[in-house]
């Protein structure tokens, strides 16, 4: 599981988790958490101490504010309000065009996969902010002419 919290909110991420060691990757190695790893980087693992395993990632995202600001570019922005979703039994998720964005980086079979089975279920904005986003990140990548081309 991944989550992603503003950069500045980590600590109350951190409180919530006592039985957990963050480790941060730094140079092909996971390191434990220190003023200085986490300069190094935003991406945490989370090591349950008692089980040996790790449980999940945290996202340590730049923000202004309300304001999530894309670590890739930071013309990128949107509001959180606006960033994240809830399901029916109101558990948060990201919003899936920039779930997508992210998911562009790699491009991995699984990555194609989601984009192709997510596509058909964006609105017009939502194709649109990822077609702008693609060209600001990615300005070459196929996903960005495929999004364009049902808007």
């Amino acid at each position: 599981m991944e989550i992603a919290v503003p950069r500045a909110q980590f600590a109350e991420v951190a409180q919530r988790f006592p039985e957990v060691d963050f480790y941060v990757p730094v140079a092909g190695a996971l390191v434990p958490a220190s003023a200085d790893t986490l300069a190094a980087g935003h991406q945490m693992w989370a090591l349950d101490r008692a089980a040996g395993r790790w449980r999940f990632d945290v996202f340590r995202e730049p923000h202004d504010g309300d304001v999530w600001i894309c670590r890739r570019d930071a013309q990128i922005r949107r509001r959180y309000a606006d960033l994240i979703r809830h399901d029916a039994h109101g558990l948060p998720f990201l919003a899936p065009e920039v779930a997508l964005l992210f998911k562009a980086k790699a491009s991995r079979d699984k990555d194609r996969f989601d984009f192709a089975g997510t596509l058909p279920l964006l609105d017009a904005d939502q194709r649109r902010w990822l077609v702008d986003a693609l060209a600001l990140v990615h300005p070459n990548h196929p996903w960005r002419t495929a999004a364009a081309r049902v808007i």
